[in-house]
């Protein structure tokens, strides 16, 4: 069912311009709270400590998914592609607004210590008690299963998933784009409009045509780079390690029925893994940054004393490893102990290989989480995945040079400098 506005609203945007909503469901999701909330999430979480500029939302970026695909089907709608299935349109802008209406603050810092998953999240959102799901309720009653299907990429019709779930989708298209425009970087530019002239819908997939190739290539090669000089910066990957600390330190403390003088119940809830929806919802980083603050002055001198450093900024310093040396790792725990630092927190090895990232995977297939492949459509109707062709994209593909690094706090080391071993001050650069 589709009901347009009776007047078109745009809204500006810095990297797409304008952005456009023209049906009523469109826009009241846009206004409900559960999708307001998001402008309370960083889209980078904690990059804004390197990158002063990245205090970008999800909002932001849901709104430019939701306009990529907007233009994707306007597009396949516009040349009369009879493989693109019409009555798939709004369902298609619903999931690409919504896809990450379940991020929490710091989303990926935050799973990892609580083992939670921001695609799990977003369905109870769309599922559940929530002016959203009221909102779709509006289509069909079956439309929020619908919806979710797609984020769960279990939907029928595999071409609606690609548009929001691929390796070449309109989600990761908007955050190369909006990264680098909010970081100042050039990393991340590429060829929108050219990439999305040549998009095809073939046989229930979306396809490039062959001739837009060159297009892609630097789309891929711009992922690439983002990864490495922002997504992977280390001084970003300092504060995460911070951050995931004080979530550890708090989770710890909750267990040992440590008595905080601030605990708010949905962060209570969260150190207990009892996160309920409506606990989840009101999860941002507004409140989380406030816990901190609080936290700060904590009895315990370690909890206090980490968010003192991810509030201020002191974040730990690094030192760049050849390879991961257990044998020097545990002399240095030893050290540590002896110094008064506690290993566990002052001292950690980080390495990108550990992340969840690929640059391109031509051998992926469209099962569960992974993402098919790229694929050329060439004149003959014959499809072709694009490393086959590409000299450039087979030669980044699944390319691995993570390195190690050793993360410490260096003002708490530089008092005891004459009692650390040589091959420690070696490896540090103290």
């Amino acid at each position: 069912m589709f009901v347009k506005l009776q007047e078109e609203k745009v809204f500006k945007d810095p990297v797409h311009h304008s952005i456009y909503v023209q049906d009523v469901t469109i826009w009241n999701l846009i206004n409900t709270p559960e999708f307001q909330r998001l402008r309370r999430i960083r889209q980078l979480g904690t990059t804004y400590l390197t990158f002063h500029g990245a205090e970008h939302s999800r909002l932001s970026h849901s709104l430019g998914v939701y306009e990529i695909t907007r233009k994707i089907i306007s597009q396949f709608e516009r040349s009369g592609y009879t493989d693109w299935p019409q009555e798939e349109r709004l369902l298609s802008l619903c999931a690409s607004l919504l896809h990450d209406v379940g991020h929490g603050p710091f989303s990926h810092s935050l799973e990892q210590i609580f083992h939670t998953d921001h695609e799990e999240w977003t369905c109870e959102v769309i599922l559940g008690d929530t002016e959203i799901n009221r909102v779709l309720r509006e289509v069909s009653d079956d439309f929020p299963e619908r919806v979710a299907s797609v984020i769960r990429k279990t939907y029928d019709k595999p071409i609606v998933v690609s548009l929001v779930s691929s390796q070449l989708d309109a989600d990761r298209m908007d955050y190369l784009l909006r990264d680098a425009y909010f970081t100042g970087v050039n990393y991340g530019t590429f060829d929108l409009d050219r990439i999305l002239r040549v998009l095809r819908p073939y046989e229930d997939k979306i396809v490039v045509k062959e001739s837009g190739m060159h297009a892609v290539e630097d789309y891929l090669v711009s992922r690439y780079q983002m990864y490495w000089q922002v997504y992977f910066h280390p001084v970003t990957r300092s504060s995460e390690i911070v951050l995931r600390q004080i979530f550890r330190r708090a989770k710890e403390l909750h267990k040992e029925g440590f008595r905080f003088a601030f605990l708010l119940a949905p962060i209570k809830h969260l150190l207990e893994g009892s996160l309920q929806l409506g606990d989840y919802l009101r999860l941002d980083e507004s409140l989380v940054q406030t816990t901190f603050s609080e936290w700060a002055n904590e009895r315990d001198t370690l909890l206090s004393s980490l968010c003192r450093r991810f509030l201020n900024r002191q974040l730990y310093k690094y030192a760049l490893l050849e390879e991961q040396d257990e044998a020097w790792l545990a002399d240095a725990r030893q050290e540590w102990l002896l110094l008064g630092l506690n290993p566990d927190y002052h001292l950690e090895v980080d390495n990108p290989f550990d992340s969840p990232y690929d640059i391109y995977k031509p051998e992926q297939k469209p099962a569960g989480r992974e993402k098919p492949p790229i694929l050329l459509l060439n004149e003959r109707e014959q499809l072709t995945e694009i490393s086959v062709k590409s000299d450039i994209i087979r030669s980044i593909a699944g390319i691995q040079h993570g390195k190690y690094c050793v993360y410490y706090p260096k003002d708490e080391l530089l008092p005891y400098i004459d009692r650390l071993s040589k091959n420690t001050r070696e490896k540090l650069s103290l």
